[in-house]
């Protein structure tokens, strides 16, 4: 499994394996709630482009896309960290994980941000984070519980 940085040609495939991720079982929410989250169909287009403008996306590529994805801003905050869910199990989150902290490393942060789902909190905290607080979010009228985490670099 290979870490590479993502460029704007793989950003639909990265909201398809996001998609994926986040509708897959076995999971810690519901039916319902993963649905809410999913948003009805994969991220793609300007939206998705802008919402990924400023992150640095490292990814592991698949033999039918993208099986894991993991992003950090300038300022330290760890976003969209999804796995496909045939890679769950195979170290692909231990190393993307490991790509961004040498990438934080290396451009001088010394703290890492994240809000943790659920299913994301045991992956965070085997890879030396804390939680920071417990949190409820809104997302399509449903309550999704959280966690705030943070760990030095």
């Amino acid at each position: 499994m290979t870490v590479r940085w993502a460029e704007a040609a793989d950003h639909d495939a990265l909201g398809a394996l996001m998609t994926r991720a986040i509708l897959a079982e076995p999971s810690p929410y519901s039916e319902a709630h993963r649905t809410a989250w999913a948003g009805g169909r994969p991220r793609s287009g300007p939206a998705w482009t802008a919402r990924l403008a400023g992150h640095a996306v490292a990814l592991i590529d698949g033999p039918d896309g993208p099986r894991g994805m993991m992003s950090v801003d300038a300022g330290g905050y760890v976003d969209l960290a999804f796995v496909a869910p045939e890679a769950r199990g195979t170290g692909a989150f231990r190393r993307l994980h490991d790509a961004v902290l040498a990438r934080a490393r290396a451009e001088g942060l010394v703290r890492l941000t994240t809000h943790a789902s659920l299913a994301a909190r045991g992956p965070f905290e085997a890879a030396g984070w804390a939680v920071e607080a417990p949190e409820t979010v809104e997302i399509g009228g449903l309550a999704f519980a959280r966690f705030a985490m943070a760990r030095g670099v």
